[in-house]
């Protein structure tokens, strides 16, 4: 099994700069937040780097200019990660073909169910709480691998990884041989 590094930026002015200093410093995939005004999913740290981006500016339209400036500067897969009102507001079709275009690999859309909006390829989420039907149903619709959220709750760092990782893994490989990525309070490399 061979770790991957995957790196959370949210979108700002500097944010290209950092991709290219994150992906040489080993990065293997680099997620993109585009910033919401209501972060259900979204800690302390993230929720104030999305009020930051907010107030500088970055709009839908500006970080999918913030995704195509880093996708010319990295070749690594790229991720806008957001939530589901912000593609309502500015069109589900219109979003994927203009993040695509810009860049992007796939999509993560974290309050965005398995089963809702079937022709928008994403990476699907599961958690802890995620039954093993609801598993099964994420990992048959995922686009390339399946994330799995650590903890039930917000994002940010822990000082050790929640003791229900360890489960998901296991329901999760149950389920699928595609490649399962852990987030949500990762902050070691352990």
């Amino acid at each position: 099994m061979k770790r991957r590094l995957v790196v959370y930026l949210m979108c700002g002015r500097e944010t290209p700069e950092l991709a290219a200093a994150a992906v040489e410093a080993g990065a293997d995939v680099v997620e993109l937040g585009f910033p919401f005004s209501d972060p259900l999913a979204d800690g302390p740290v993230i929720r104030r780097a999305a009020e930051q981006a907010l107030a500088d500016g970055m709009r839908t339209r500006e970080c999918l200019d913030c995704l195509a400036q880093t996708r010319r500067r990295v070749d690594v897969p790229l991720i806008p990660m957001t939530y589901s009102s912000l593609l309502e507001a500015y069109g589900w079709e219109r979003f994927e073909h203009d993040a695509r275009d810009a860049g992007a690999t796939t999509l993560i859309v974290a309050d965005l169910p398995a089963d809702a909006r079937a022709e928008l390829r994403r990476v699907q989420l599961v958690a802890p709480t995620s039954t093993d039907d609801r598993i099964r149903l994420a990992a048959s619709c995922t686009d390339g691998w399946l994330y799995l959220v650590t903890v039930a709750g917000t994002t940010g760092a822990r000082d050790t990884l929640s003791p229900a990782l360890a489960g998901l893994v296991e329901r999760a490989r149950a389920a699928t041989e595609l490649p399962l990525y852990a987030g949500f309070g990762i902050s070691t490399p352990a």
